[in-house]
């Protein structure tokens, strides 16, 4: 038996599907093999599998209890499961607060909340999640320096917490502890990066743009002036994937060249000199470009043979290189062909391999490595044993992380 779908032949049977994230990678074999790829990405139709995963947090807890962990608010330096659900989706780790979304579509939050970056409308720390509001609804999460950003499903952009720098997008710098849309449009939901007091984000329409905090050009419209509201960068339609560092932003185009812009003392922008640059300029001459991730002053990029590549600040060995030099062009990060996702915290990185590895380095003074210790290490060194990871997530000012596992 046989059916037409979408323009083409396709089986009765569903393929094989081999996912490590819903909507994120994986891959299908089977007669649907080309079509169950586009579907599975994530475009319309085809529903995204459901992967049963795993919340566990890893590093600074002390104080406001930003892990979720609810353990006496002490720093935690080994993974330590969050709750008992595994329904757990995405994170995002901001300064001292954390974002998670389920696949069920709800939206929570835990830590601190002193600028309502926690959306309950109060500005009480909570030691664990709490849902922010009843909607179903909620995609991709961003958390930065006392805000958060999150898309929904019909592709809006919502903002909340600190606005000092205009970050949420609202045209003024009015804090806010309810989430609140950006705009009107619904095009939002490509990719988006939150750090400091702004973020990044690609449309649907592989455009690019920036929002709050602009020091240095990090939001790379050819300005160092901060905007209260979204600005486009250039006119171009081919941006794929954003990633912004704690002073400087990478982008990626869809045919896999690599771009940075903003400021670049340590070299952090990859281009091979330390002068800043507050418009997009390529890293580079290659297209083999794959995933981003931005750091304290530092870049990590994945180039599609399972590369690791990382530049800029070296203080305490964030760019796992066995050292602490600084490099202003990327160098690959040992020999492996067998990366799969790359996060970059404050001064230190995290990465899952393909055979379902955990692997952290650079400065560990609350225990993020991993390693039951607050040593800091200069190269990868791998988070117990299991092999059952499938992505790992800080962000540019945290000092923990939180890692997804299969149960």
């Amino acid at each position: 038996m046989s059916m037409r779908y979408k323009g083409g032949v396709i089986s009765a049977t569903a393929p094989t599907v081999t996912p490590p994230v819903e909507g994120e990678g994986g891959s299908a074999s089977g007669i649907w093999s080309l079509e169950t790829q586009a579907q599975y990405a994530g475009s319309d139709g085809w529903p995204k599998p459901v992967i049963p995963k795993q919340l566990w947090g890893i590093g600074k807890n002390e104080s406001y209890g930003q892990l979720g962990i609810d353990n006496g608010n002490t720093d935690v330096s080994s993974p330590v499961q969050v709750g008992t659900l595994t329904t757990w989706l995405r994170s995002a780790a901001g300064y001292h607060h954390s974002i998670f979304a389920k696949n069920d579509g709800t939206l929570w939050g835990v830590g601190r909340n002193n600028n309502g970056q926690l959306a309950q409308g109060n500005t009480t720390t909570y030691t664990s999640p709490v849902q922010i509001g009843a909607l179903t609804t909620w995609d991709k999460v961003s958390a930065g320096s006392y805000f958060s950003i999150a898309t929904k499903t019909d592709g809006t952009l919502w903002a909340w917490g600190n606005n000092s720098s205009g970050q949420l997008g609202q045209g003024n710098t009015t804090n806010t502890s309810s989430p609140v849309q950006i705009g009107a449009l619904t095009n939002w939901g490509t990719s988006q990066t939150a750090s400091g007091y702004g973020w990044m984000a690609v449309k649907t329409d592989g455009t690019l743009w920036g929002c709050g905090q602009n020091t240095n050009g990090r939001i790379g419209d050819g300005t160092t002036t901060n905007r209260s509201s979204p600005v486009q960068v250039g006119a171009l339609t081919t941006w794929a994937k954003v990633a912004r560092g704690s002073s400087s932003t990478l982008a990626l185009k869809t045919d896999g060249s690599l771009y940075a812009f903003g400021y670049n003392n340590a070299g952090q922008l990859g281009l091979g000199n330390t002068t800043s640059y507050s418009s997009p300029v390529q890293v580079g001459a290659l297209t083999t470009w794959s995933k981003i991730a931005g750091g304290a002053d530092a870049g990590y990029a994945i180039k599609t043979d399972g590369t690791l590549w990382s530049w800029g600040a070296n203080w305490r060995g964030p760019l796992g290189l066995g050292d602490t030099t600084y490099r202003s062009s990327p160098v690959q990060v040992g020999a492996l062909t067998t990366w799969s996702t790359i996060t970059g915290g404050n001064k230190w990185a995290a990465g899952v391999a393909t055979n379902g590895t955990l692997w952290t380095w650079g400065y560990n003074p609350y225990g993020a490595l991993g390693q039951d210790n607050t040593t800091s290490y200069s190269s990868p060194v791998q988070v117990g044993a299991l092999t059952t990871w499938l992505k790992a997530e800080t962000g540019v000012v945290s000092y923990g992380l939180f890692g997804f596992k299969t149960p």
